[in-house]
């Protein structure tokens, strides 16, 4: 069904600290609207709050018609230990509630509840609309077409590997049949075709769209307005277009409000002057009225008496001007200077001549084999790897860097390699250690260095002294970045360095890698990056094994 969801007046607090202040936003029928801002800004906790999902503090959030269907996928999968991929797809596509609703239903129809009848019909209705007669029929036939075997459906998602974890998130957005759906960062994790199965699912899709996404092609091709907020006011400012528009007229609007407030300074300096200018006239005339004439001219005295006068009503008037000015409707805020991230990469001497081989190298687990591979790493190589998840980039760098054994074959590593690591699941802060303990064990600075070496990557005490594991992913991935920052390395490797990272983060990461000098391995699927930063060899991994392609 067509459904409007119009949020007024949002507050938000956390602990005290303001997330969300006076936000008002309306998502109409076939929205297709993109949330961006800087991490820990507010994007999640804002779909959250239209989900209903938040408590708060000030405004309201209505839906019209109430009955229509409103989903949040969250950034992160959200996998339970003891829980199957059906029902992981039931639960995430809203089937396994309304099923729960339908019985409950259904139990009070049986048992004769007053106004049984109403709500049978009306889950019944919630039921079919979400989906749920042929979710099973759905199911099988996407995670087939997701190269993802039947027997899946009824495997535990804890024992997924991350490929096929992505994919079954991918599964559950493309199976969802919401009014109106809320993706957070849905591109994480993907590769090439899921990039592409996602975009025709949210071209094909009748309902309204919410998005929070780092990947800039994506938000493009898929969305026709953007929301920001703004990290100071908290508030959200609405643009039209896609993401290369929303960069033009916010580029627009900044240099307007620039000149707004630059105009607005020249003029309070011209009162300002004219102010002081008048009033020490003023001083000056009162001071030569009060003397003595040496003629006894009364009438010249009282002219400069009549002078000092309309001067010192002069400066009234424009101190009257200058106050209107700066407390009336004319004032102007100076425009904040945005903190901005700024990267570099620590350059550590170079290595040998070769960094890394594997020779005749396989790796095996239950059902998936990579390899054989003979591959030989050279000082300076810029290398993208690059294939469909699961098809074994993440098993092929663990390999070359010796962290997952081989079942057969030789590997090692060159003399003189300083690594620098971005691992997909930023492994480093995962732990109970706190980031700061994390970041001096890895870079061996002292804690006000690393208190310093943080703050330049937008982490405060708070991100420093809680355990890592409590990071947001954003925040995971700023820490890790920092440690590139931290200790000098040679050779650089980044697994999907750009997840959960916000849009002025990967700018100056490209920037940064761009201007390495070392040795790169590099997998990524965000494809304004790849186009961003220089490679010289291209290697694609394909159900295990490693082709080389030309750069």
């Amino acid at each position: 069904m067509s459904a409007t969801l119009v949020a007024t007046d949002l507050t938000v607090l956390r602990g005290g600290t303001v997330v969300l202040e006076g936000v008002s936003l309306t998502v109409a029928p076939g929205d297709r609207l993109g949330v961006v801002g800087p991490n820990g800004v507010g994007k999640s906790t804002l779909l959250r709050a239209l989900a209903g999902l938040v408590r708060l503090d000030g405004g309201r959030v209505e839906l019209s018609p109430p009955t229509a269907l409103v989903g949040l996928l969250p950034q992160e999968p959200d996998r339970r230990h003891d829980e199957t991929l059906r029902e992981y797809l039931a639960r995430r596509t809203g089937v396994a509630a309304a099923q729960q609703a339908l019985d409950a239903a259904t139990e009070d129809l049986t048992v004769g509840v007053a106004g049984a009848d109403d709500g049978y019909s009306l889950a019944l209705e919630r039921w079919l609309a979400i989906g749920a007669a042929d979710l099973d029929v759905r199911a099988e036939q996407v995670i087939a077409d997701l190269g993802l075997p039947a027997a899946a459906l009824d495997r535990p998602t804890a024992t997924l590997s991350g490929g096929q974890a992505a994919r079954g998130s991918l599964a559950s957005i493309l199976l969802s049949r919401f009014d109106i759906t809320l993706l957070d960062e849905p591109t994480n994790d993907l590769d090439f075709d899921g990039l592409e199965r996602l975009e025709r699912y949210v071209e094909q899709m009748s309902g309204a769209l919410v998005v929070v996404s780092h990947d800039r092609e994506f938000l493009d091709r898929s969305i026709d307005a953007v929301a920001e907020i703004d990290q100071h006011q908290h508030g959200v400012t609405r643009y039209a277009g896609g993401w290369d528009a929303y960069l033009e007229a916010r580029g627009l609007a900044r240099r307007q409000a620039r000149e707004r407030f630059e105009r607005y300074a020249d003029r309070r300096a011209g009162l300002v002057e004219q102010v002081q200018r008048q009033r020490e006239q003023s001083v000056r005339g009162a001071v030569r009225a009060k003397r003595r004439s040496p003629d006894s001219d009364r009438s010249a005295r009282g002219a400069r008496i009549e002078a000092a006068t309309k001067s010192a009503g002069r400066v009234r008037t424009l101190q009257t001007q200058l106050d209107r000015m700066e407390r009336g409707d004319e004032a102007v805020a100076e425009p904040r200077k945005e903190w901005q991230l700024r990267m570099s990469i620590a350059a550590a001497p170079r290595s040998g001549d070769v960094v890394a081989t594997l020779d005749g190298a396989v790796v095996e687990r239950p059902g998936f084999q990579l390899g054989p591979v003979d591959l030989t790493v050279a000082w300076a190589d810029r290398i993208v790897i690059t294939g469909r998840n699961g098809g074994g980039k993440s098993t092929l760098l663990a390999a070359l860097l010796g962290r997952q054994p081989l079942t057969a074959g030789r590997h090692s590593l060159g003399s003189g390699v300083l690594l620098g690591e971005v691992d997909q699941a930023r492994t480093h802060f995962r732990g109970e250690s706190t980031a700061a303990d994390v970041a001096e064990a890895a870079t061996g600075s002292s804690p006000a260095d690393v208190r310093t070496l943080f703050a330049k990557f937008g982490l405060g005490p708070d991100q420093m002294t809680r355990p890592a594991s409590s990071l947001s992913p954003g925040e995971r991935t700023r820490a890790a970045l920092a440690l590139l920052q931290g200790a000098g390395v040679n050779c650089l490797v980044l697994d999907e360095p750009t997840n959960h990272l916000d849009l002025p983060a990967i700018e100056q990461l490209e920037q940064a890698v761009e201007g390495f000098e070392g040795t790169l391995l590099l997998v990524t699927h965000d494809r304004r990056l790849l186009e961003a930063v220089r490679v010289t060899r291209r290697l694609s991994v394909d159900a295990g094994q490693v082709t080389e392609a030309p750069a």
